[in-house]
């Protein structure tokens, strides 16, 4: 089963502006500046504030992961079981 599909970007938003556009010094820098309106934030920082909306798509993509492994799942049993007389599966 490939979940590579479930995989996404989640923005994270400026607390002051809302902007989604950041610029650092360089990938190990701990903090970021916004673009929009210049502010500068540590990433952890960054990370605080977006929690709700990093919950919010985790919640979704834990539901969209299940239903695709259950679906796989029932797939599967239905092939291993094809034409069994002694078992059912709807």
């Amino acid at each position: 089963m490939n979940l590579d599909k479930h995989s996404r970007t989640i923005p994270l938003y400026c607390p002051t502006c809302a902007g989604t556009t950041f610029e650092s010094e360089s990938p190990e820098s701990h903090s970021v500046t916004c673009t929009g309106c210049e502010r500068v934030i540590s990433r952890e920082e960054l990370r605080r504030e977006n929690e709700e909306n990093i919950q919010a798509h985790l919640a979704e993509i834990k539901k969209e992961v299940s239903k695709a492994v259950a679906d796989d799942l029932r797939k599967r049993l239905q092939s291993a079981f094809k034409g069994s007389k002694g078992f059912r599966l709807k």
